[in-house]
């Protein structure tokens, strides 16, 4: 950011997040919406109240508010365009009411075979939602349905965080089992992919020109 960020904005921002991890979630947005008031080119108030509002249930304010977020870090702001494009979803009647609140919160559980099977299930429920095929794919342990998982995610023409994600696990799971050639094949599109993250890009690129000197 070329700007400076005003000390009291950051205390009410940790504040703000600190009511909320309470479930103080009138509290947390009063504090966030103070903090954006004196930062208003800051995401990170505003991304903090967006998710305070889903975890509330109202996903008309998160949306507005994510979309907010999205304007002011157009290259993306943590998990910001996946949720962003998962209300959308959720709004176009893609998926059920209430989904969007109940998925994110699935970062929590840590058993991972209840996870497993939670995310089965809503594969099977909704086969072009991306977010779940990833998240999927990232918990079995065979390389071929790791594959299969990632594959399908890309079929649902996923978000760019999550598009990235697949791509890069792809490829590094390619390299783990040995085929190098096919791990930089993939390198090299996504080096040059416009619908994935610059920083996604980035690490594809560093990786192709480290590995293809010349390209």
């Amino acid at each position: 950011m070329s700007y400076e960020i005003p000390p009291e904005a950051h205390r009410l921002h940790a504040e703000g997040r600190s009511a909320g991890s309470r479930g103080d979630y009138d509290l947390a947005l009063t504090l966030l919406g103070r903090a954006a008031a004196l930062a208003p080119d800051w995401p990170y108030p505003p991304y903090d109240a967006a998710f305070t509002h889903l975890m509330r249930g109202d996903t008309r304010a998160a949306q507005n508010l994510y979309e907010r977020v999205a304007s002011l870090s157009p290259s993306g702001f943590f998990t910001c365009r996946t949720t962003l494009d998962m209300l959308r979803r959720e709004h176009a009647g893609q998926l059920n009411p209430g989904f969007s609140r109940a998925f994110v919160q699935l970062e929590w559980l840590e058993n991972r075979e209840e996870k497993k099977r939670i995310l089965r299930g809503i594969t099977q429920r909704f086969p072009g939602f991306p977010p779940a095929w990833k998240e999927l794919s990232l918990l079995l342990e065979d390389p071929q349905d790791r594959l299969i998982a990632m594959d399908n995610g890309m079929a649902g023409d996923p978000d760019p965080e999550t598009r990235t994600t697949l791509l890069l696990n792809k490829a590094g799971l390619f390299a783990s089992l040995g085929d190098v050639i096919a791990a930089e094949a993939l390198y090299a599109v996504i080096a040059d992919d416009p619908d994935v993250t610059p920083t996604g890009a980035a690490f594809a690129r560093a990786f192709r020109d480290r590995r293809m000197p010349g390209l």
